[in-house]
Formats: C-alpha cells, structure tokens, sequence
C-alpha cells in the first residue's frame, strides 16, 4: 500500500508543466484548493476534470502514477462518503432499518468523495513536476516579504520541503519493515480494526528509530557542508516570470474565473 503513495515524489521529465515557475505552481494550487470547495454543482466538477486532464496530459506524467496515490486514501474517502451519505438530513429516498439515506445525503457524499479525490490528485502534481530543491526556493521566495515580521522564510521552506521528500523515504522504509516482520511470522492483515492497530505498534519503534537516525545524518551532513541557513545564501539560478507563466496565468484565471460564475449561476 505505502509504494502507491504519490505525495512528495517527484517525476523528473521535460514538459511545460515542469518548466513553470514555482512560485505560480504553489498559487495556482492554492487556487485550485479553494475551487474545489466552491463548487456545488456536476457541471462545475466536470470543469474541473477535464482541466485536471489537461494539466496531467501536458506534464506528461502517466495517468496511472497519479491515480495510484489514491489507493492509500481508499479507506478515508470511503469512511468520509458514508459519514456524509448517514448523517445528512434531507428527503428520505430509502430506508434500511433504522438506517435513512437521503437525496440530500447522496449529493453531498458524492460531491466530497469526488472532492477528495480531486484533490489528491490536484495536489499531487505539485510535488510531481517540482524539483525539492526548486520548491524550497519558491516557497522561500513568498514567504519572504514576511521576514520583517520575523519569520524566518529560508528554515519554515526547508523544513516543509525536508518533510515533503522523507514522506516517499519513511514510507519505503515502513514497507521493508513489515516485510521483514511478516518473514518472522508478524500478521498486520488478520482480525478487526482494534487487533490491527495493536499488530502495528512493533512496527512502530523501528520506524521511530530510523526516522531519527535520517534525521542526525542529514544534520550531520548540512553541518559538515557549513550549512547557515538563508543569510548571505546566493543562487545559480534566478527565478523570472517568462512567457509561458504569463500563459499559464491566464489558462488559470480562465479556470476559476469559470468557476465562480457556475458556482453564483
């Protein structure tokens, strides 16, 4: 299950997707966020999906590496939908016992289920056609203007973009450990959720333990490279707004623009 996980990795090829500014990424998928939760109609999802298509398709990353992230998030969209399809209230269209599944119930569970699933996906393809590296500078860039309050704009970016790339990392390391602990007779598939949770707690300390241990050598290593963090830090490459970030602003604009007019219609 954990190998499917998309979030945080990164799908090195050349399309314009990727030669985008990352600046305009980080907005544009903020924008998209808040899209999605304005949207209360099929029409304004099927705007949404037919740009997403066209995003993917241009950045020329496999359909099927994107939609495999989605399969770690199964159960939660799962949980999510009946929660919603249970505990809306609205016109009673069928009754299973004690049990009442509304019209209202429907829309609104199937509304957030496509939600999510959108979402990861949406959100996904940030991390997929941006380098860390690159990351880190244009999420330090827009934090920037925040460092005469005192933020600190260089250490919040690379903690945020460490804790991005080690979740691909950890997750790798969590699958050979259950491996190794199902080669030793360990079972984390049989039995209720309850038995489940408690089978997962010897995975846990050697998680712990290797997590820590990555977190002193990639500390070791910044502190032997005379790493300062963002003071006096120079770049080799300079981030500029070209023609095709102009484009892809306008394409953008376009898209929400179309949005907020289906949503107040």
């Amino acid at each position: 299950m954990f190998k499917n996980l998309t979030i945080g990795q990164h799908y090195p090829v050349d399309s314009p997707i990727h030669n985008l500014d990352p600046r305009l990424k980080i907005i544009f998928t903020i924008i998209f966020i808040i899209s999605l939760f304005l949207i209360e109609s099929f029409i304004g999802f099927l705007i949404v999906i037919v740009f997403l298509t066209v995003v993917i398709t241009i950045s020329r990353v496999p359909v099927k590496f994107v939609i495999k992230g989605l399969r770690p998030i199964l159960f939660i969209i799962l949980v999510t939908f009946i929660i919603n399809l249970l505990m809306t209230p609205g016109r009673v269209v069928l009754t299973l016992g004690f049990i009442k599944i509304t019209e209202e119930g429907l829309r609104q569970a199937g509304f957030m289920a496509v939600r999510l699933i959108l979402l990861i996906m949406g959100t996904s393809l940030l991390t997929l056609t941006t380098s860390p590296i690159i990351l880190t500078d244009g999420i330090e860039s827009l934090l920037k203007p925040f460092t005469k309050f005192g933020l600190p704009a260089h250490e919040l970016a690379m903690m945020m973009t460490i804790a991005l790339r080690f979740i691909p990392t950890l997750m790798e390391e969590t699958e050979k450990i259950m491996k190794a602990q199902k080669s030793r007779g360990a079972d984390f598939e049989s039995g209720n959720i309850i038995s489940r949770a408690k089978n997962l707690v010897p995975l846990l300390v050697p998680l712990f333990i290797s997590a820590f241990r990555r977190a002193d050598e990639l500390a070791m290593a910044m502190e032997a490279r005379c790493y300062r963090g963002g003071e006096n830090r120079t770049r080799m490459r300079q981030m500029k707004i070209s023609k095709g970030d102009y484009a892809a602003a306008f394409v953008f604009t376009v898209y929400f623009a179309a949005i907020i007019v289906f949503k107040i219609w």
